[in-house]
């Protein structure tokens, strides 16, 4: 969603700038998000943390039904059965938080060196890749060298 509301406006400011635009104009900028993301170190991490966090909620379920199998009478399997929902409810918050935080990090990131870019490269504007038909400037590969030059 956060993906759609960005390419939406960066599409949005781009129609405004190419209309309102000057002759002297620098140009638009566009990058391949997906593409600075997969070759960003920190977003590399973040995705391990994310999937590592999964596989441990996976484990959890597989030890819990490991268990609930052990119990013998019915009661004891419901009590079981709401325990575990309640457990798991938690641990799937917090899953889900700790992968809203990490996108949100990746994301300030990559903004933030994105507008560097735009900065020393004089450009009215930087949009994703899908806006653009034609023309523009991909900053995609100078947006990478960027985070992996350890400033961001």
């Amino acid at each position: 969603m956060k993906k759609f509301k960005l390419a939406s406006i960066l599409m949005t400011a781009g129609l405004f700038l190419t209309i309102g635009a000057q002759a002297n104009a620098a140009g638009i900028g566009y990058i391949d998000y997906q593409k600075v993301q997969s070759n960003f170190p920190f977003a590399q991490q973040a995705i391990k943390e994310i999937d590592s966090k999964a596989l441990e909620m996976q484990q959890y379920m597989v030890d819990k039904e490991k268990q609930y199998k052990a119990l013998d009478t019915p009661l004891k399997k419901q009590n079981f059965e709401e325990q575990t929902a309640r457990e798991f409810k938690l641990k799937e918050e917090a899953y889900m938080k700790l992968k809203a935080q990490k996108e949100e990090q990746v994301y300030n990131k990559i903004q933030a060196a994105t507008k560097e870019v735009l900065v020393e490269q004089k450009l009215d504007a930087v949009v994703d890749y899908r806006v653009i038909f034609v023309g523009g400037v991909d900053i995609s590969d100078i947006v990478i060298q960027k985070l992996k030059s350890g400033k961001f």
